[in-house]
C-alpha cells in the first residue's frame, strides 16, 4: 500500500485537475449557448435562400446552371471535411473523421480520385497523415465563423467543380441534434439534387436583370456558400456541447477518484495508527 504522503500528493493533483475541468466545463457551457444561437440564427437565411434557389431553378427551364446538371460519369470528387481546431471534445472529431475515412475508401474503391478541403486543424492534420491531396484549408476560425475566412478555401472547391476538376462535391461535418447528441453526416453539395433544393409549391415568374444566367450564377454560388457556412456553424455548436459534456464527465470522474483515494488514505492512516498502538501496548507488556 502506498504511503500517506504519496496518497495526499495524488489527491492534491486530482483536485487541481478537477478545478481545471470544472472551469473548462463552465466556459464551454457559456460558449455553447452563443454557438447554438448563431446556428439557429443562420438557419432562416439558409432556408429562405433555398426556397429562392428552388423557385428560380424551376422558373427558368431554358437555362440550366451547371450546379443543377448531374454528370453521367464521376471520376473525381471534392470533399470538404469540417472539424474543430482544438481537442478535449470527446469523440466529436474521431467520429467525423472515421466517417470521412470510410467515404474516401469507398470512393477510391470505385476508382474515383479525391481532393480535400480541410476546415479545422484536427481534420487538416488527419488528412495530411493520411496522405490525402489537400488543395485548400482553413484553420484558426475561433469561436465564431466568419465568411471572409472561409471564402478563399470554398472558392477553390466551387471553382474546381465549375472547371470540371471534379464531378461531385461532398461535405462531412457534425450536425447538432441537441446538447447530448451530435451526429456526423456526409452530404452532397454539388450537383444540387432535387431533394436538396426541393420543389416550389407554386410556379413563379421572374424578370431577370441583367439576365437569367448572371442571376443564377450569383444566387446558386451564394446558396452553396450558405450551406457550408451553416455546416460550420452546426459543427461549432456541436463542438461546444461535446466539450461541455466531456469536461463534466471528467469532473465527475475526478470526484470519484478523489473519493477512492481518500478512502485508501484513511485506511492507510488507520493501519498506521493501529500499528503504533500495537507497538506501544507490546512495549508496555514487555516492561
Amino acid at each position: 500500500m502506498p504511503g500517506s504522503k504519496e496518497i495526499r500528493t495524488k489527491i492534491k493533483s486530482v483536485q487541481n485537475t478537477r478545478k481545471i475541468t470544472k472551469a473548462m466545463e463552465m466556459v464551454a457551457a457559456s460558449k455553447m449557448r452563443r454557438a447554438q444561437e448563431r446556428m439557429r440564427t443562420a438557419r432562416p437565411y439558409s432556408e429562405k435562400i433555398r426556397n429562392v434557389a428552388a423557385n428560380i431553378s424551376h422558373a427558368n427551364p431554358e437555362y440550366r446552371h451547371p450546379f443543377l446538371v448531374s454528370r453521367d460519369t464521376v471520376q473525381r470528387v471534392g470533399l470538404i471535411v469540417v472539424t474543430t481546431d482544438k481537442g478535449l471534445c470527446g469523440g466529436l472529431n474521431t467520429n467525423a473523421l472515421r466517417l470521412a475515412l470510410n467515404k474516401i475508401k469507398e470512393l477510391e474503391a470505385q476508382g474515383e480520385e479525391i481532393e480535400v478541403c480541410a476546415i479545422g486543424n484536427k481534420g487538416l492534420g488527419f488528412m495530411q497523415r493520411l496522405g490525402a491531396r489537400v488543395v485548400s484549408q482553413v484553420t484558426a476560425l475561433g469561436d465564431k465563423p466568419h465568411m471572409e475566412k472561409l471564402i478563399g478555401a470554398l472558392k477553390v472547391m466551387i471553382d474546381g467543380y465549375t472547371q470540371d476538376r471534379f464531378d461531385r462535391l461532398l461535405i462531412v461535418y457534425t450536425k447538432f441534434v441537441n446538447t447530448m447528441k451530435q451526429e456526423p453526416v456526409v452530404e452532397q453539395l454539388l450537383p444540387l439534387s432535387g431533394d436538396a433544393l426541393g420543389a416550389p409549391e407554386t410556379s413563379w415568374d421572374y424578370i431577370y436583370e441583367p439576365d437569367a444566367q448572371a442571376v443564377l450564377d450569383q444566387l446558386l454560388t451564394r446558396y452553396i456558400e450558405a450551406l457550408i457556412y451553416q455546416a460550420v456553424a452546426e459543427n461549432m455548436a456541436s463542438e461546444q456541447s461535446a466539450r461541455m459534456v466531456a469536461m463534466k464527465a471528467a469532473s465527475d470522474n475526478a470526484a470519484n477518484v478523489i473519493d477512492e483515494l481518500t478512502l485508501v488514505y484513511n485506511k492507510s492512516r488507520q493501519a498506521s495508527i493501529t500499528k503504533e498502538l500495537s507497538e506501544i501496548v507490546g512495549g508496555a507488556a514487555a516492561v
